[in-house]
């Protein structure tokens, strides 16, 4: 349990601080690293990616509270936004778990490669959506938020990857549009969590820890870790070369999913 334990803590503290140094959502590292834990610990394989991406998103409730609040300090959360989204998050996502659940972990696994591939490609070109418009009408918003939810919740992230674009598309200033990014993510986490412990709930071959889709040991020693790690992060994005470190995090992105890829071919 010991060795166990301190496995799942290093998953967190490396989360936490490529979080806070790359900016990137915790769920992107979290799930692969858990999917090559539990591989290791011999979780039913059929189990595996749906652990991993309801353990990410549990863990994003933590951490999205920590973030927000910082920038809410700051005055970077657009309230007004975030109370006009959430419906559609909120339904999105729970409806995104219900579907992710029903699908076989080789599914999810496709759709978590095709997704790490494109963050990566992102990181290097860093290409950003031109500020064309205003934010959409009450429909409208309600549709985006159900698709950043949906999707959220296939891949086991926060939504950043998805929401910082659109609101930086919608003319919302770019560090405006990543603070109400953060404070979107609790609604995604809170929902994406929910839907896969019920949906999870009674499924058998889980680990004696887990709770529905959960794995309670594994989401323990993240949150305990990633919250320590992730203002080292931050620290250290004012002292080394982010942007080269982007570029060195993407390459390392496109050996993760070859990797998954590789083994969902052989």
């Amino acid at each position: 349990m010991a060795t166990t334990f301190l496995i799942y803590a290093a998953v967190g503290a490396v989360a936490g601080v490529l979080a806070g140094l790359l900016g990137i959502g915790g769920g992107l590292v979290i799930v692969p690293m858990l999917v090559f834990c539990f591989t290791l610990q011999k979780v039913d394989p059929g189990l595996i990616m749906h652990l991993a991406l309801g353990t990410s998103l549990a863990s994003i409730i933590f951490t999205s509270t920590s973030s927000f609040r910082a920038h809410h300090k700051r005055g970077a959360v657009r309230w007004d936004v975030v109370k006009r989204i959430t419906p559609g998050i909120l339904l999105g996502t729970f409806l995104g778990s219900c579907l992710a659940s029903r699908l076989p972990t080789t599914i999810l696994k496709g759709i978590f490669v095709a997704f790490l591939y494109y963050v990566a490609t992102q990181m290097i070109v860093g290409k950003k959506p031109p500020a064309s418009r205003q934010l959409p009408g009450v429909a409208g918003i309600f549709g985006t938020g159900n698709v950043i939810g949906a999707f959220s919740s296939l891949v086991g992230i926060g939504g950043g990857t998805l929401s910082v674009p659109f609101l930086t598309w919608c003319n919302i200033p770019v560090h405006h549009a990543i603070g109400t990014s953060s404070a979107i993510g609790l609604p995604i986490a809170l929902a994406g969590a929910f839907g896969y412990v019920v949906n999870g709930f009674g499924a058998s071959g889980l680990p004696s820890t887990a709770l529905g889709y959960v794995h309670g040991a594994a989401l323990f020693g993240i949150i305990c870790f990633s919250v320590f790690t992730a203002p080292l992060g931050a620290k250290l994005a004012h002292s080394l070369p982010v942007d080269k470190l982007k570029r060195v995090f993407a390459i390392l992105l496109y050996v993760v999913a070859t990797r998954m890829f590789w083994g969902l071919i052989f």
